[in-house]
């Protein structure tokens, strides 16, 4: 079963091909080498990163999410302001599957962390979604969007529009959900002199907040609210 969020993102693609085989990709989403099959943690608990950016449960879908609406402005503003020309199905596509074999290299540790799978030790996301959508038999501008989406940092550097698009998109949304992490555990270890623990977007954008309305006061208010929900939550 597909996440609603994504499914809903994915019914956008407008060629009926490409839409088909992304959706059979979110469906199915394994890996397999050597013979084994390889599946991930599911979509909806699975992190976007161990550790710099939506790194706790959900963050995977939280990430894809905010990037296609990052991409998708975007798109509106070349076509709009820069009077250009963009395929909105591959943009939708390469932001769907970008990081798509990201949780096949993630493991849950016993602490609540995240660790990396025998397979992760082996091989990153990228190399993995560039030969499993080579063997799928997407189209190569697809494959290049996947493969260029780190930038000058991957194999390879955006060649087309919409690679750079959700490039860009990407950066954008994980540098915005790592900023607003880094300043809720400062705040947090400024109000009340101990790091909060497994911070979620949610959680870090109300400690923000607080500070931004309120006082130091405020922001220790707000951690010991989250505290208390959290309690809540697993009573």
């Amino acid at each position: 079963m597909i996440h609603p969020q994504l499914k809903a993102l994915a019914n956008k693609i407008q060629n009926e091909n490409l839409r088909q085989k992304v959706l059979d990709l979110l469906r199915n989403p394994t890996f397999v080498i050597d013979g084994k099959k390889h599946r991930g943690l599911p979509f909806d608990v699975s992190p976007a990163g161990k550790s710099n950016h939506h790194c706790y449960s959900g963050g995977y879908v939280e990430h894809v999410v905010s990037t296609a609406n990052v991409a998708l402005a975007m798109c509106t503003s070349v076509e709009e302001v820069y009077r250009g020309k963009v395929d909105r199905d591959l943009v939708l596509a390469g932001v769907l599957l970008h990081d798509v074999f990201k949780p096949v290299t993630y493991s849950l540790d016993e602490g609540g962390g995240y660790g990396s799978t025998r397979l992760g030790d082996y091989l990153d996301h990228l190399s993995i979604a560039t030969s499993e959508l080579v063997r799928r038999g997407f189209p190569l501008e697809l494959v290049h969007i996947v493969a260029a989406h780190h930038g000058s940092y991957g194999p390879i550097r955006p060649h087309t529009i919409e690679a750079l698009i959700c490039h860009l998109a990407d950066l954008a949304d994980s540098r915005l959900n790592s900023e607003i992490l880094s300043a809720a555990s400062y705040l947090t270890r400024k109000a009340v002199g101990q790091d909060l623990f497994e911070l979620n977007s949610q959680e870090a954008f109300e400690i923000v907040r607080s500070k931004v309305t309120g006082s130091w006061d405020s922001v220790a208010k707000t951690v010991e609210k989250i505290k208390q929900k959290r309690r809540a939550h697993k009573a």
